[in-house]
């Protein structure tokens, strides 16, 4: 249902993140999207966040993590929404919560539909379909 969102979009400018070994070999990643959170308006959807197996438990996919949520909000975005693992995803301050009146256009387990506010309030009451809204891969690769 997330990878429906990202489908022939590109990611948010600024918030695709890649972590590299010191030889330069990619061994993290984390992307973020731009999706309308229905009547919240404008926000990011975050996923996937990949950490290469010999690179686990280093700490790679939290330091992507942290970083990216403190570059959205630096860039003025206002809410972050997920599919994910709540217990690994509470500890950047994502939670169910506020999804409640947010709809995504597949099936989802609710538990795992978790949202972070970058502004107070943002998503206070917020109801609705999330919708992908960001640049089309083919209208930016003919530009």
């Amino acid at each position: 249902t997330a990878e429906r969102l990202r489908e022939g979009r590109l990611p948010a400018d600024g918030l695709a993140l890649t972590a590299e070994a010191p030889e330069g070999r990619l061994i993290g990643t984390v992307r973020l999207w731009h999706v309308d959170l229905g009547s919240a308006g404008a926000g990011l959807m975050l996923g996937p966040i990949a950490v290469a197996p010999e690179a686990r438990s280093l700490g790679i996919g939290a330091a992507l993590m942290w970083v990216a949520v403190e570059r959205a909000r630096r860039l003025g975005h206002r809410a972050i929404v997920l599919v994910g693992d709540a217990p690994y995803y509470a500890r950047f301050g994502f939670s169910a919560g506020s999804t409640l009146g947010l709809d995504l256009p597949g099936p989802v387990d609710r538990a795992r539909f978790l949202a972070l506010e970058l502004v107070d309030g943002a998503l206070a009451d917020a109801y609705g379909m999330v919708v992908a809204t960001g640049a089309l891969e083919s209208v930016a690769a003919a530009a």
